[in-house]
C-alpha cells in the first residue's frame, strides 16, 4: 500500500486544469482496498489465533495448520489483488511527463496573475479569504500552493490550482507569462518564487491590523506592498523598517463587500453584541488576547446587562493551540454563554415564534441535504491523482452552492430564537455573517477588528495588556473610534448605550473617519481599485521585460544567453543532486 501511494502521488496536483486530455491518469484502487490497510492486515490474524485456540483445546494440530493457512492465503489474495497498481497501466505517468502537461496546459492558458501560498492546514484560511477576490480579477488567475495539506483544505474556486511541493519542481514550471504575483504570508518557501525577476511581487497580507507581523520587515523584498488604507501606509512609515513609501498602495479590502452597513437594532429586536477575541499568538504577551484575563468578565456583564442583550461568542480557532491558560478560559467562556442561554430560555419574557423557527429548521435541513448531494455529485476523491484528474469545478454546481449557502446562513439565524445567546465555532456561519446579524462587538487588537469597523457598528477593544487608554489609542489605529475596555470590562456600558440610542453615540464620527482611513474610500469599490493596481503592475511588469531585451539587445549577447538573461526561468526539467540540494538548503 505505501509502494501503491507512492508511485501515485504527483510531483504537482491541480484543481480546474485539464491534465485529462494531455496525459493518462488512471483510476485509483478501491476505496475498500485503501480504507485501514494495515488493519485489514493485522486483523487476518484473527483466523491463525482462532485456529491455534481450537488446536490446543481439541488437542489436534489440524485446525492450527487450517487457521494459519486461511491467514497466509487471505493475505496473499490481499496482495495479489493490489499488485496491478504497482506497475504498469495503473501507476500515473512519470513525473517529468506530468510536469510536460502541466506545462503545455500554462502555454496554452497563459497565466497573468498568480497568488502564492505556503503554510500549514490550519492556516489555509489565509488564502481562502482571496479565492473570491482572485475569481473578479480582470486578468487570468492562477493559485500556486506549496503544500497538500492546504490544497486539501482550500475552499470550493473556480480558479485554477497548482500544489507544487518540490522547490525545483516549482523552478522549472514555464510561468513565463505571469507578469504580477500576490503573496498572502510572508513565509521563507515564497523565495522559490520571488527569484523570478520577469513578474512583479507584492504582499497582500491576510489581514490588516495593528499588529507587529502588518510591518513585518520581511515586506522589503517585494515590488509593492498592497494595503487597505491609508494607515497601513502610515504603519510602515512608523515602524521604519525598510518598506518604502512609494511602493505601498491601497488597494482597500475586496473582502469586505459582503459586510452591511448598520442601520440600528431592528424594531422589535433585542441588540446583538458579538465577542471575538483573538488567539494567544505565539510570544505569550498578554495583550494578544482578552479571553484569558477579561473574557469572563466580558460575557459574564454581557449576559446579565439590564436592558439584557443577546451574546454571540466566536472564539479564533487557534484559541488554546499555545497557550493551556486560553484553553482553559475559552471552556469558562463556553460554559457560561450556554448556562446563560439555558436560563433565558426558561426566562419567562421572552417569547419566540416556534412555528417560524420550525419552518427555518425544516429550510435547513432541505439545504444541508442538497449541498451534501452536491458534495456527492463533486466527486470528493481520496486520491491525489484522481482529484488532480477529476477535479475541473463545475461552475453551475459552484453557483448552486454558493447560493445554497447563502440560504443556509438566512434559515440558520432563523432557526433559533434572535434572543438566545450561542457559542459559533467552526467554519459556518462565517465571521462575516456574525458581523451582519450583530449591533456591536467586543474584540482584541487585530485584523477582526478592521474589518468590522466597514459595518460603521459600535465597537469596544480590550487593553488587555493594560498600557492605559490613551497610550493604547497611540500604539494601535483601529481602536481610535473603540470603547476602550479595562481587563475588569467595567467600561461597557458605554458600548451598549451607544448601541441602543446611536443618536447620542460621541463616536459615530469618529468611526466614519476612521473607516475610510483604514480602509480607503468606498468609492470606487474596492475590487475596482484592486484590480487598477494588478494591471498598472503588469504594465510595470513589461516595461521592464522591454527594457531588459533592449539592454542585452544593445549588447549584442548571443540570442541564446539573452533569452536566459531577460527571462532568468530554468529551461531543464531535471536537476542535478547539488542543484537539488542548494534549493532545500534555500
Amino acid at each position: 500500500m505505501t509502494l501503491i501511494r507512492n508511485r501515485r502521488r504527483m510531483p504537482v496536483a491541480t484543481r480546474n486544469i485539464d491534465l485529462k486530455s494531455r496525459i493518462r491518469i488512471p483510476d485509483a484502487p478501491p476505496r475498500r482496498l485503501l480504507h485501514r490497510s494495515a488493519e485489514k492486515m493485522l486483523h487476518l490474524d484473527l483466523f491463525a489465533v482462532a485456529g491455534l485456540l481450537v488446536a490446543a483445546a481439541l488437542d489436534d494440530a489440524l485446525a492450527g495448520f487450517v487457521g494459519a493457512g486461511v491467514t497466509v492465503a487471505l493475505g496473499c489474495l490481499y496482495v495479489a489483488v493490489l499488485l496491478p497498481y504497482v506497475r504498469g497501466r495503473r501507476t500515473p505517468p512519470r513525473a517529468d511527463a506530468v510536469l510536460a502537461a502541466v506545462d503545455d496546459w500554462l502555454a496554452a492558458y497563459k497565466p497573468e496573475t498568480v497568488l502564492y501560498f505556503s503554510g500549514s492546514k490550519d492556516s489555509a484560511y489565509q488564502v481562502n479569504m482571496w479565492l473570491e477576490t482572485m475569481e473578479q480579477l480582470e486578468t487570468r488567475p492562477l493559485i500556486i500552493l506549496r503544500e497538500r495539506a492546504i490544497l486539501n483544505n482550500l475552499a470550493p474556486t473556480t480558479v485554477p490550482v497548482i500544489c507544487v511541493p518540490g522547490g525545483v519542481h516549482l523552478m522549472n514550471l514555464d510561468l513565463s507569462t505571469v507578469r504580477v504575483a500576490l503573496y498572502a504570508a510572508n513565509v521563507g518557501k515564497n523565495i522559490h518564487l520571488l527569484r523570478v525577476p520577469t513578474m512583479k511581487h507584492v504582499f497582500i497580507g491576510h489581514g490588516d491590523s495593528d499588529k507587529l507581523a502588518s510591518v513585518n520587515p520581511y515586506s522589503k523584498v517585494y515590488d509593492e506592498v498592497w494595503t487597505a488604507g491609508r494607515a497601513g501606509r502610515d504603519r510602515y512609515a512608523i515602524a521604519d523598517v525598510g518598506v518604502r513609501d512609494e511602493d505601498i498602495v491601497e488597494v482597500g479590502r475586496p473582502q469586505l463587500a459582503p459586510i452591511t452597513t448598520w442601520q440600528g437594532v431592528p424594531e422589535g429586536r433585542i441588540p446583538t453584541v458579538l465577542y471575538a477575541p483573538t488567539w494567544e499568538g505565539w510570544d505569550g504577551n498578554p495583550g494578544n488576547t482578552s479571553i484569558v484575563l477579561a473574557g469572563e468578565n466580558i460575557v459574564r456583564r454581557l449576559v446579565e446587562a439590564d436592558p439584557p442583550v443577546r451574546v454571540l461568542y466566536k472564539p479564533h480557532p487557534f484559541t488554546g493551540t499555545v497557550s493551556a491558560q486560553a484553553g482553559a478560559a475559552h471552556r469558562r467562556v463556553t460554559a457560561l454563554v450556554e448556562q446563560a442561554a439555558t436560563e433565558r430560555a426558561a426566562d419567562s419574557r421572552f417569547t419566540a415564534d416556534t412555528a417560524a423557527q420550525e419552518r427555518a429548521r425544516a429550510e435547513l435541513a432541505r439545504i444541508e441535504a442538497r449541498l451534501a448531494e452536491l458534495a456527492g455529485a463533486g466527486g470528493d476523491k481520496g486520491d491525489e491523482a484522481e482529484a488532480t484528474r477529476d477535479g475541473i469545478v463545475d461552475v453551475e454546481r459552484h453557483r448552486e452552492i454558493a447560493r445554497l449557502r447563502a440560504e443556509w446562513n438566512a434559515a440558520y439565524w432563523d432557526s433559533f430564537p434572535a434572543y438566545e445567546h450561542k457559542v459559533i465555532t467552526g467554519a459556518e456561519p462565517r465571521l462575516y455573517d456574525c458581523f451582519n446579524v450583530s449591533d456591536a462587538m467586543v474584540s482584541d487588537i487585530s485584523s477582526v477588528v478592521s474589518d468590522f469597523i466597514a459595518s460603521g457598528k459600535p465597537y469596544a477593544v480590550t487593553d488587555s495588556g493594560e498600557l492605559g487608554v490613551e497610550e493604547f489609542k497611540r500604539q494601535n489605529t483601529a481602536v481610535r473610534a473603540a470603547t476602550i475596555l479595562s481587563n475588569s470590562a467595567a467600561e461597557l456600558g458605554g458600548l451598549l448605550e451607544a448601541v441602543r440610542v446611536p443618536s447620542a453615540d460621541p463616536l459615530a464620527g469618529d468611526r466614519k473617519e476612521l473607516k475610510q482611513y483604514l480602509l480607503g474610500p468606498d468609492e470606487p469599490k474596492s475590487i475596482d481599485q484592486f484590480n487598477t493596481a494588478v494591471a498598472g503592475l503588469a504594465l510595470k511588469a513589461d516595461t521592464r521585460n522591454v527594457g531588459q531585451q533592449s539592454r542585452v539587445g544593445a549588447a549584442n549577447v548571443d540570442p541564446a544567453e539573452a533569452a536566459e538573461l531577460t527571462t532568468a526561468l530554468p529551461g531543464q526539467r531535471t536537476a542535478s543532486a547539488g542543484e537539488t540540494d542548494d534549493v532545500n538548503a534555500v
